[in-house]
Order: structure tokens, then sequence, then C-alpha cells
């Protein structure tokens, strides 16, 4: 009996601490940082790319336990975020300190491994999402804005990484991240507007998911998609896309595009949770295919 007791103890630590970093979207962002790393070196080094992972991971873990202590009473008021571990009563706040702090450290002492300035960034990136982003979105719809760079900077941190420098390509990696994620934060905000409601949080740029907010999502998109094939012309450095390449990307592009243009025309939840979706799938493929497209060019 008290072995099945500590069977499911230790499974629930193991759960809250995923919930507390917010796993699955710290994996993305690893994902985002290996695949920058990618198209900036030249020789692969598994050193790097292990402490990129392990440092990328212990910096956003840390971002999203500092978040979730900063908003625990907001959090109790939600649908989606009143089971988390803090506000469910599952983890103190002192504990959830401790993991935040910890990941912390550790994050800044990996990534200065690399290079100092992957871990620069790193830190302003931890600066920007909790002592920026996390108090003004109770207080302005431009908080989307403000999150919108640190959440733009592992793209191009793992061009940082590789390079130990920043110039035009890790830009373009940056503005790549940042235009995508108003379509992708948006769309979000849109779909779960009620709940955000109650928790005081303004996540969309004109308050409401109406006409307005669907024009800019539409904006958003195009300025993406812009972005994103730039490269195909040879001026943005180092950072290259064959023909082939930026068709493919323009391809995804238009899909997004297409949903964000359905959001305008119906503006329902199930069109905004279908472009959230597509935007998910468009940054992931776009990273994919920027690395096959260097490695195969």
């Amino acid at each position: 009996m008290s072995s099945t007791k500590s069977t499911v103890s230790a499974a629930s630590v193991v759960t809250d601490f995923k919930e507390i970093t917010k796993m699955g979207l710290s994996l993305s962002v690893v994902f985002s940082s290996l695949a920058g790393y990618f198209l900036g070196v030249e020789t692969i080094s598994f050193t790097t790319l292990i402490l990129l992972a392990f440092g990328g991971y212990f910096m956003v873990g840390a971002s999203n336990a500092y978040n979730q202590i900063i908003e625990r009473d907001l959090d109790a008021l939600m649908e989606r975020t009143k089971n988390r571990p803090i506000p469910a009563g599952r983890m103190t706040v002192n504990t959830a300190f401790i993991i935040a702090t910890s990941f912390t450290i550790l994050g800044l002492i990996t990534l200065y491994v690399i290079n100092p300035k992957t871990a620069m960034y790193a830190a302003i990136s931890i600066f920007l999402y909790t002592s920026v982003y996390t108090p003004l979105k109770t207080k302005t719809s431009l908080s989307v804005f403000v999150g919108a760079l640190p959440g733009a900077i592992p793209f191009m941190l793992g061009w940082v990484a590789a390079r130990d420098s920043f110039g035009i390509e890790p830009g373009m990696l940056f503005a790549i991240q940042f235009f995508w994620q108003f379509p992708h934060f948006w769309s979000i905000g849109w779909f779960l507007h009620d709940d955000y409601k109650k928790g005081g949080f303004h996540m969309l740029p004109t308050g409401e998911p109406d006409k307005g907010t669907a024009v800019q999502i539409i904006m958003y998109s195009v300025w993406t998609i812009i972005a994103s094939v730039l490269p195909v012309f040879g001026f943005t450095g180092d950072l290259k896309l064959s023909i082939v390449g930026a068709i493919l990307v323009f391809i995804l592009g238009m899909v997004m595009l297409v949903y964000a243009l359905k959001l305008f025309k119906l503006r329902t939840i199930k069109a905004a949770k279908q472009l959230m979706l597509s935007s998910v799938f468009y940054i992931t493929l776009l990273q994919i295919i920027y690395v096959a497209d260097k490695f195969l060019r």
C-alpha cells in the first residue's frame, strides 16, 4: 500500500514539475534554438548542442515558473490554469521559486560555457518575460508586443551559439519568429478570450475578438510570410534559402493566411483554434525546411 502511495506521489511530483516549467512549450523553444544552431554552424559540435538544449530548457522553464508564481492568484480564477501546481495547492511558492532560481543559474552558466553572448541574450529574454511582459498582461494589450521580443529570441539564439556574433542573419531569424507570434498568440487570445477576462488579461489588440483583431492577424500573417521568404533574395548574409525552399515556405505561409482569412470571415472559436494549429505547424515546418535546405542545397 505504501509502495503504491509513493509511486503515485512520485508521479505527481514529476507531473507538477512538468507543469511548472511548461515542458511542452519549453521543448518547442529548445527545438527553435537547435534549428537556429544548425543554420549558423559550420562544424557541428555535439557538446554545444547538448549545452544549448539543456541551457535553453533551464531558461524557458525558469521563465515559466516565475510567471506562474507572479500570476498564481489570477491563475486560480481561470479554467485553463486553476489546476496548475501553485493555485491547486500542490506546490508552494517557495518550492516554485527555488526551481525558478536554480534553473536561472544553471541556464546562465550552461549557456555562458557556449559563449557569453548566448547567455546575455537568454538573460535579456528571461528579464523581459518575467519583469515586463508578465506584469503588463493585466494592463494593456501591448503586452503581446513586449512578449513577442523574448519569444523571438530562441531562433536567433541558436545562431549566436554557433557563431558567437550577432548580425543580419540572427536578426532575420528573430524577425521571422517575432512577426509569427502575433497571429499565433492572438488566435489563442481569441478562443480563450472569456477565460482571460476572468483573470483580467488584455490579450487582443482591440480588446475583443472582433473584425479589427482579425484584420491585424491577417496583416501580421502577411508580414510573417514576407520575412520568411526574404533570405531567397540573397541579401541576408550567410542565411540563405533556395528557390525550392522559398516556395515551400511560401505555400506554408499561404495555408496559415487562409486560416487567418477564415477567422476574419467567420469570427468563431473553432476558426481561431484552426489558425492556432496552423501557426504551430507553420513555424515548426519552416524551421525544418530552413535546416534541410541548408544541408541539401
